[in-house]
């Protein structure tokens, strides 16, 4: 990774640590923001140290670098931004670094200098982000992982969205992916003229709602047309903005 990270003219390789607890050290020490990080390593593990990380003022961003593809769904539990899987490839290196510059932009004025831990191998590297000005976009498309993968799914495609053990879900017609996202960021991402918000935990597309049932004390159950004719609930203090919003 020493090697991978050092091709990159926009990457200064500052430091690296052994072990996770050591990187933790580091990290507490510094204002470092990205971390690369092992998931097997002696003593702490690399989602052990993601977790512990989401305790600090400082959170640095992790991409995970490793050759176990069954903790995906584990790592972006903790907040990561990407998951690499051995041997790296280049290409695949340089779509993670380049979002951690995308998300840098969007947090830090275009001259600031960014600061990268990598754990396992832990290094610790410096990414410049470009100094170009880009205009923020605003598209029609929510990024959701699955597999280790960054999908692009469109607001037509959003059945609902769901919270379930602390992880936001988004329902698609036949699937389901992750999301870093919490439902009030989605809910503030997608077009209030269509999603609405029947329940702390759920957000559903009204486009998709088949049919509306009573269920009990004024709430309702909303089936929705997806392949498994899901039901989202409806809290009795939603209900009254919905019975407004549909007519009846």
């Amino acid at each position: 990774m020493r090697y991978a990270l050092s091709t990159f003219d926009n990457i200064e390789i500052v430091g690296e640590a052994a072990n996770a607890q050591e990187a933790l050290s580091l990290i507490k020490a510094l204002d470092y923001q990205v971390l690369f990080l092992d998931i097997s390593m002696p003593g702490m593990n690399g989602l052990e140290l993601g977790s512990a990380i989401q305790d600090l003022d400082r959170r640095p961003y992790i991409i995970f670098v490793t050759a176990y593809d069954e903790f995906a769904v584990s790592a972006f539990e903790v907040n990561a931004v990407d998951y690499i899987l051995k041997p790296v490839e280049t290409n695949r290196l340089k779509k993670a670094i380049d979002k951690v510059t995308r998300l840098t932009k969007e947090a830090v004025a275009a001259s600031d200098t960014l600061g990268v831990v990598n754990a396992g191998q832990v290094h610790e590297d410096e990414i410049k982000p470009a100094h170009e000005d880009i205009s923020p976009i605003k598209i029609d498309r929510v990024p959701a992982e699955k597999q280790g993968k960054t999908i692009l799914v469109g607001e037509f495609e959003i059945f609902y969205a769901y919270t379930e053990q602390d992880t936001v879900y988004i329902k698609t017609f036949d699937d389901r992916y992750f999301t870093r996202f919490t439902l009030k960021d989605l809910e503030a991402r997608l077009n209030p003229q269509i999603f609405f918000r029947t329940h702390r935990s759920y957000l559903v597309n009204l486009h998709k709602v088949k049919e509306i049932v009573p269920f009990f004390n004024g709430t309702y159950n909303l089936i929705v047309e997806d392949n498994e004719r899901s039901e989202v609930p409806v809290s009795r203090a939603q209900a009254k903005k919905l019975r407004k919003i549909l007519g009846f």
